[in-house]
């Protein structure tokens, strides 16, 4: 059984380490200081528990948890008492463990995991087709001085509103439409285009970088809204 370990704090991922050190057949693969770093690996590839801290900044344990599509058994390691309720709305959640964590406490735990992984439903792997938006076509065309402007959707890096007026910033150029930021996001194809912030739609596929609560987009710093944020890692998750 393998698993990775996600603390903001380097003591706390140490104790963590060492706790699993002492149980039979259960390796720690890595550790990781913030969510978005454990998204990436998890990214490419699997783990059977992750060991998951609540308090985070920027991006908290029940955040992380809901942009995973397929989650892993997951321990909450906290010290906090405050959320053990609501960690159990997650099916996905399948322990509680108040710092400091002692080993028999632990060894509880890990129990409950071996036991959750044993009654887990064994599934094919099915490869799923998706849609390619073709229907949509490939171009979106806009309305500027009564001309009708075509911009292909690969090179769209993002659009903002502004008041009245939309920007939609593309590679060579920024054009601006008198339109809504709703209007436009119907017709975009969801595989290319998410909305991050109530006054941003993004190309996801053009992020450079990411922080806590931005992304990069060629020199455009963009904001993430809390709520959206989820589902913007979700996204990722799929890449």
């Amino acid at each position: 059984m393998n698993c990775i370990i996600v603390d903001d704090e380097a003591t706390a991922r140490l104790i963590v380490s060492q706790l699993c050190s002492k149980i039979d057949n259960l390796d720690v693969i890595d550790d990781f200081s913030s969510a978005i770093e454990a998204i990436k690996f998890l990214n490419q590839n699997t783990v059977d528990v992750i060991f998951l801290d609540i308090h985070m900044p920027g991006f908290s344990g029940f955040d992380f948890v809901q942009t995973l599509k397929n989650p892993p058994k997951i321990v909450l390691t906290t010290s906090d008492t405050n959320f053990a309720i609501e960690a159990y709305e997650y099916e996905a959640i399948v322990d509680y463990l108040v710092k400091p964590v002692t080993l028999e406490r632990f060894e509880k735990s890990i129990q409950k995991v071996k036991k959750s992984l044993s009654q887990q439903p064994k599934v094919e792997a099915v490869t799923q087709s998706t849609s390619s938006n073709s229907e949509l076509g490939e171009e979106l065309y806009i309305n500027i001085d009564r001309r009708l402007i075509k911009i292909n959707f690969n090179d769209i890096q993002l659009i903002e509103a502004k008041g009245d007026y939309i920007e939609v910033k593309t590679v060579k150029e920024t054009y601006r439409v008198r339109n809504t930021l709703k209007k436009i996001k119907d017709k975009l194809p969801e595989k290319l285009f998410l909305q991050i912030h109530r006054s941003y739609i993004i190309n996801f596929t053009k992020i450079i970088d990411i922080e806590d609560n931005s992304v990069l987009i060629e020199k455009n710093v963009v904001p993430i809204s809390r709520s959206n944020r989820p589902e913007l890692m979700r996204r990722l998750n799929l890449l």
